[in-house]
């Protein structure tokens, strides 16, 4: 699968333009974010990432894959169920993979068509809204649907980095 995201730094009265555009409220989670660096490769170099996410309703193992264009944070998605994130952390540190940093959110989901819209307050950067879309072959239409929907908000401004990438480039992870 792949994942069409944009996202912007959001501002004040956002979730109300949401609202009057449609928007309808999914619910709101708390996520703790638990990414990995792997002893066969540099995902930072690569441009890769593994996550364990824990929120309310369970935890999930993703690898997102390289960014495929630039202008977005679009790319293919791999997602798993987890029973237990503590013993699967665990068993990738086993084999070499290390902790490399943690993020935190309060996250506000609305949807607006075919679009999930996030409203994430994420501890050490602020508030940020994502637009997201899935997706294979048709990707490139819906990115443009992503775009649109972000400057239809008044975000003009697209960031292409990840939340780790953020972190990071505050000095938030060592």
């Amino acid at each position: 699968m792949i994942e069409v995201e944009v996202k912007a730094r959001s501002f004040p009265g956002i979730e109300e333009k949401i609202l009057d555009l449609g928007g309808e409220l999914i619910g709101v989670e708390n996520h703790l974010d638990l990414y990995f660096n792997s002893p066969f490769c540099d995902f930072a170099r690569t441009d890769e990432a593994l996550r364990i996410r824990v929120k309310e309703e369970g935890a999930r193992l993703t690898y997102k894959g390289p960014k495929l264009d630039s202008e977005t944070k679009s790319r293919r998605e791999l997602t798993v169920r987890v029973d237990d994130p503590k013993a699967l952390e665990s068993i990738l540190e086993s084999v070499g993979f290390s902790r490399a940093a943690v993020v935190k959110k309060r996250r506000t989901k609305y949807g607006l068509k075919e679009a999930v819209l996030c409203v994430d307050e994420v501890e050490g950067l602020g508030s940020f809204v994502e637009v997201e879309l899935s997706g294979d072959e048709d990707w490139e239409a819906q990115k443009r649907t992503a775009l649109d929907i972000l400057k239809t908000l008044g975000l003009v401004e697209p960031i292409r980095k990840s939340y780790l990438e953020l972190l990071n480039d505050a000095g938030e992870i060592e």
